[in-house]
């Protein structure tokens, strides 16, 4: 638990400056894009795959085309050129791998770490998009998931009985996921008075305290979702970067399902 609670201070006294003041205005990005070529290194490690490889290295590097804008690290692009042309560059780069290979390497193995890459590159490009959006809209997203988070854990080991997932999480319950939703609630109506909903997020105040319940239920299906992978592959964490606490995908693995979703529903 000192352990713990020592790594989560020192990351939040890392984390935090960085997404409140973005120092220069790429700063996120770049965290971002690091978060998401550690991702794609630590999906390949529960894989046992060596991310020291060709596919390993045209990955984490699609992971981080995707996170960056193309305003200004692909100014070398045309005006008309999205910066995907350049993703699907690399897809078409796993594929060609089965030719030059002469079908040694298969189309289904290419496709693990294109969905590595998809799945790390899309969901902290998401977080950028966020925060370059503003600070109040990234800070809504991260205090969703941290609510749900909380209340889930200790409502759970208060109250919970019924098992929500056993086969995928056996310690999470219904009564815990309910009370996440619940805190989550708690924490938007508080935020939405603060910062008006029409005002920062596109939508009313009711609207959001609605999309709020989808939010927290979509960060508890992200969890679900990286349990899954590592019940899959049986490994307890996605990595050891964070003492304490497993890999960067163990913490982040709500955020990276919450802010697309928050993308998808145009909240930013």
């Amino acid at each position: 638990m000192r352990q713990r609670v020592i790594t989560a201070v020192v990351a939040l006294a890392l984390f935090l400056p960085i997404v409140f003041f973005d120092f220069g205005g790429q700063a996120v990005n770049l965290m971002a894009a690091v978060f998401a070529g550690v991702g794609v290194y630590e999906l390949f490690r529960m894989k046992q795959l060596t991310v020291v490889s060709i596919e390993g290295v045209l990955a984490i590097i699609g992971s981080v085309l995707i996170v960056l804008p193309k305003d200004p690290w692909f100014a070398f692009l045309s005006d008309t050129t999205s910066k995907y042309a350049l993703v699907y560059f690399i897809v078409m780069l796993f594929l060609g791998l089965s030719v030059i290979s002469k079908n040694t390497y298969t189309i289904e193995e290419a496709a693990y770490p294109i969905l590595a890459m998809l799945y790390a590159g899309v969901g902290f490009e998401s977080f950028a998009l966020a925060r370059s959006s503003s600070v109040v809209v990234l800070f809504f997203g991260l205090f969703i998931v941290w609510a749900t988070d909380i209340g889930a854990y200790m409502i759970g080991r208060q109250y919970g009985k019924r098992k929500l997932w056993p086969e995928i999480s056996p310690n999470k319950t219904i009564e815990g996921a309910l009370g996440g939703i619940a805190c989550a609630l708690a924490i938007a109506i508080v935020y939405l008075l603060v910062f008006p909903a029409n005002t920062y997020f596109g939508h009313n105040y009711f609207v959001m305290i609605g999309l709020t319940i989808v939010l927290s239920i979509i960060g508890q299906f992200g969890d679900l979702v990286e349990s899954a992978i590592k019940r899959h592959f049986g490994v307890k964490d996605s990595g050891t970067i964070l003492p304490g606490h497993g890999g960067i995908l163990d913490r982040f693995d709500s955020m990276i399902f919450v802010f697309p979703m928050m993308y998808l529903l145009g909240i930013f």
